[in-house]
């Protein structure tokens, strides 16, 4: 027995009466015939049941061929932004230098080690009322204190750099002198390896945002003789500043401050036609908002108060309000809102002094800002390219558990700035 065979002999019924698979038997065709109405109803059913399998594949096919397009336009894409990232990159002549600064404050800065309470005393008696001792017995003052902070960098300012006038109105930015410090002299030791010769005192240099403190003018001016114009778009600020600049004998004809009458531009109104400065620097507004300033102000007393408490010591006098209005308070002596925040924050602000920058390519050598985060190295370094800087140098700066940096730029190649100071 063939066991292929599609008919099994030994079935009682005869084969013969069952019609072939996909044919029909002659009593179905006659009773189709019979009844006309039934045969058009299967032949309905057969219709729709066909018209389904036919939408039904034609769906597939139509899915199918979109999903193939879309992943081709996918891929075509991906290629497509690959190229033109490639295309950045080799047209892109810009040279990026990193430099990893050692651990500390540089070696000319003169705030090494702790600060002699003894010296500063000396020179500003009324600072002896606001210094404490930590657990250790060391001596320090209480850094939630504006008018202790003030006090410390009246006497560090007089004893290390002559400046025996110096004052901020209520409500302005109180700056750490040391690391402010830190930027200058790192900034000098860039001038110096690229112009070994480079005689300092020449150095004419630019601050934007010089605030009423007028700390950048002060420490390069008394530690390498720069010449300084300072600007500010606070027309306080611009006053205070060119008093302390007055009235201090090592500053006087060696610092100008002017007022930015357009908040909106950094260098245009400010550098004038005839003019060249070697460096600008800039410390800018971080914040982008004034609750966003106050929840900062808020965290760092939260932080001091944490680690006083770890320290062993009593409670500052402050520690009595709430967090909140402490932060208040703190702002009123730790500066005014083009000092501490700006719509967009640092972000969009050194993104919009980048690009205006690039206008006064063949009047600065340098343009320099600090970045307080660190993700704003990569957007500034983006922004850069789109402007056409030649060079960037990424400086790091550390200092304790602190760490910051700088950014430089130049628009100038190799050669031209080697022919910049023989000019």
């Amino acid at each position: 027995m063939n066991p292929f065979n599609k008919f099994n002999p030994g079935n009682k019924s005869n084969s013969s009466n069952k019609p072939h698979a996909g044919r029909k038997s002659s009593q179905g065709k006659k009773n189709d015939l019979a009844n006309p109405a039934q045969a058009e109803k299967k032949a309905g059913r057969s219709s729709k049941f066909s018209d389904a399998n036919s939408k039904k594949s034609a769906s597939g096919i139509h899915t199918s061929v979109a999903n193939t397009r879309g992943e081709r336009s996918k891929a075509k894409n991906e290629t497509s932004a690959k190229k033109k990232q490639n295309s950045e990159q080799s047209n892109s002549t810009m040279k990026v230098v990193t430099v990893n600064s050692p651990v500390g404050l540089h070696k000319r800065n003169v705030h090494q080690g702790r600060y002699d309470f003894t010296q500063l005393v000396a020179v500003l008696p009324e600072l002896a009322a606001h210094v404490i001792r930590n657990p250790r017995g060391e001596q320090s003052i209480r850094f939630d204190d504006p008018l202790a902070v003030k006090l410390l960098n009246k006497a560090l300012l007089a004893h290390h750099y002559g400046v025996t006038h110096w004052d901020i109105p209520a409500g302005y930015l109180c700056p750490p002198i040391p690391g402010r410090a830190d930027y200058i002299h790192r900034l000098a030791e860039l001038l110096n390896k690229e112009f070994p010769q480079l005689d300092q005192t020449q150095v004419r240099a630019l601050d934007i945002g010089v605030g009423a403190n007028c700390i950048y003018p002060i420490v390069a001016t008394t530690q390498y003789g720069w010449r300084y114009v300072g600007s500010d778009v606070d027309p306080q600020s611009v006053t205070n500043s060119n008093a302390i600049a007055t009235n201090n004998a090592v500053l006087q004809g060696r610092i100008e401050c002017r007022l930015q009458a357009q908040s909106r531009h950094f260098f245009k109104g400010i550098i004038q036609e005839n003019e060249r400065y070697d460096v600008t620097t800039c410390n800018p507004p971080f914040h982008k908002s004034l609750e966003e300033a106050r929840q900062g102000t808020e965290r760092k007393i939260n932080n001091l108060n944490a680690n006083r408490q770890k320290r062993g010591q009593k409670p500052a006098p402050m520690q009595k309000e709430s967090s909140t209005k402490q932060a208040a308070s703190a702002l009123n002596f730790g500066g005014q809102k083009a000092e501490l925040w700006c719509p967009g924050g640092e972000a969009e602000f050194v993104k919009n002094l980048a690009f205006e920058s690039r206008d006064f390519a063949k009047q600065v050598l340098w343009f320099t800002t600090l970045l307080s985060k660190k993700e704003n190295v990569r957007w500034l370094r983006k922004n850069l390219e789109k402007v056409g800087a030649k060079e960037v140098k990424i400086v790091e700066m550390s200092q304790g558990q602190k760490i910051s940096r700088f950014m430089a730029w130049t628009f100038q190649t190799a050669e031209e700035r080697q022919d910049w100071f023989k000019n």
